[in-house]
């Protein structure tokens, strides 16, 4: 792939600049367990919920739409655990996520990219799931110490 563009308008050669893709997933407690979603898109599997930053959009905004859209809870306590950027985490790109935890309200329900959504106890994940989710996953149980 040429890391240089034409310009349409003028003709001349102009540097081409490849950026990540802001995203953030959501790791949403009720008691013991955590949701997740089982991925109707490629790359299939169990993941945490979570998407990609609208523009104009924060962070904490797209975490709390994108829980609701993949699970159909509302989150509260919502804050940031941390960021994970390795160039290799997502197979379709270079994708950073921005992590974030929080409690979730409401009907528990798979919509949007999710084909389901369920509650897994902390102790019983499935294997393997997908991007790096499950790093994220070991990272928080030994923070928290669960």
């Amino acid at each position: 792939m040429s890391n240089t563009l034409k310009c349409p308008k003028c003709g001349a050669a102009v540097q081409a600049y490849r950026n990540p893709f802001p995203t953030v997933d959501i790791i949403i407690r009720q008691g013991n367990s955590v949701v997740l979603i089982e991925r109707r898109n490629e790359p299939m599997g169990w993941a945490l919920p979570g998407g990609f930053v609208d523009y104009g959009e924060s962070l904490e905004t797209a975490a709390a739409r994108e829980a609701l859209e993949e699970t159909g809870l509302t989150v509260r306590n919502l804050r940031q655990f941390g960021a994970y950027s390795d160039p290799q985490r997502d197979p379709r790109q270079h994708n950073i996520s921005f992590v974030f935890t929080a409690e979730g309200e409401g009907n528990l329900e798979g919509g949007d990219d999710a084909a389901s959504a369920r509650l897994f106890s902390l102790d019983n994940l499935p294997s393997p799931l997908c991007f790096d989710h499950a790093k994220i996953l070991r990272d928080y149980l030994d923070r928290t110490g669960n």
